[in-house]
């Protein structure tokens, strides 16, 4: 079983990607052929400063080797540093409608919010689709929001197959209901853009100043506490087996608990939960020459699958034309 997922160096982590991801990656290293990739390409959609591009996409790889992730059982390397998906990208947006791109809900979405409508943003499905279909992918552990990408790739996919031969993998999308949206500390999902994150890597003082600002309700301490779109219970949650989270479930329940008290206990939780994390990260950003081999390395390591299903694209769409 093959996985694929990667992430956008655009911004701090946060507990929404460790949860709804990189947790994922670090425990499918050990039963799967995980694929894990820094997408500093498509953060060009929202990054303009080259400076800060560099040091994001660094900082992004030190963090998932911090939190677990391990070169030596997974293919690890940042997008730019592989040009066959982007030739592979090329290839599928002959094959791409510009209804089936205009439909995308993320664009729809950013666009709204009055993010500028460049072909970037526009084509950015065409690209995911490139990034999973190259490597072969089964599946791709997505969030709820990061759907209909996936769903686009295996359009993209069946209709390259219909109209050239069988050449990609279907891939399907891998959603764990229980963590499928992560609430920020305002309710919404969690989302550096919407800055309601509470990121992993941060002191002490701001992540406690985040955690004790979560969005709470006003019911009275002595009356039981809903648990249903309450941000607190719900991130909280995502620290606790199915005993600990039954047990916060039945505390939410009984009057006389207090909305400070939870917070303070998450703090504590959250903070002690990183710190072999912190210490692991302190160590790489005193070494960043040794991830920058790692990095090397493991796109050395990947280009071998990209070639293979990229050359298949351009056998099967007629571009070696000396085979012919």
């Amino acid at each position: 079983m093959r996985i694929l997922s990667g992430i956008q160096p655009s911004g701090n982590l946060h507990l929404g990607n460790y949860f709804a991801m990189i947790k994922r990656m670090i425990d499918y290293q050990e039963k799967s052929d995980l694929f894990c990739f820094i997408a500093n390409y498509h953060a060009l959609t929202s990054v303009s400063d080259p400076n800060l591009l560099r040091q994001k996409t660094l900082d992004a790889a030190i963090d998932f080797l911090s939190l677990g992730l391990d070169p030596n059982k997974s293919h690890f390397w940042v997008q730019s540093d592989l040009s066959e998906v982007h030739e592979l990208s090329w290839l599928l947006s002959n094959v791409t409608s510009v209804g089936l791109l205009e439909r995308s809900h993320a664009y729809k979405d950013k666009t709204a919010k009055g993010i500028v409508a460049s072909h970037g943003l526009f084509a950015y499905p065409v690209l995911m689709a490139a990034d999973i279909l190259i490597f072969g992918s089964n599946k791709v552990p997505v969030g709820k929001d990061q759907k209909q990408h996936v769903e686009i790739a295996r359009d993209i996919a069946m209709r390259f197959n219909h109209t050239f031969g069988e050449t990609f993998v279907i891939p399907d999308a891998d959603i764990e209901a229980d963590i499928a949206t992560i609430p920020g500390i305002d309710g919404q999902k969690m989302s550096k853009s919407y800055g309601n994150a509470i990121e992993i890597f941060t002191d002490e003082k701001t992540l406690r100043q985040r955690v004790m600002s979560i969005k709470t309700d006003s019911t009275p301490v002595d009356e039981p506490k809903p648990i249903q779109d309450n941000p607190l219970f719900e991130i909280y949650s995502l620290f606790l087996d199915e005993k600990g989270k039954q047990e916060l479930k039945e505390r939410f329940e009984t009057p006389g608990l207090r909305y400070g008290d939870v917070k303070k206990e998450l703090f504590s939780v959250i903070w002690e939960y990183f710190a072999p994390y912190r210490e692991k990260r302190a160590q790489y950003v005193q070494n960043k020459a040794d991830v920058i081999d790692i990095l090397k390395i493991g796109a050395d390591k990947t280009r071998v699958v990209a070639q293979e299903y990229l050359t298949k694209a351009r056998n099967n769409i007629g571009l070696n034309y000396a085979n012919y």
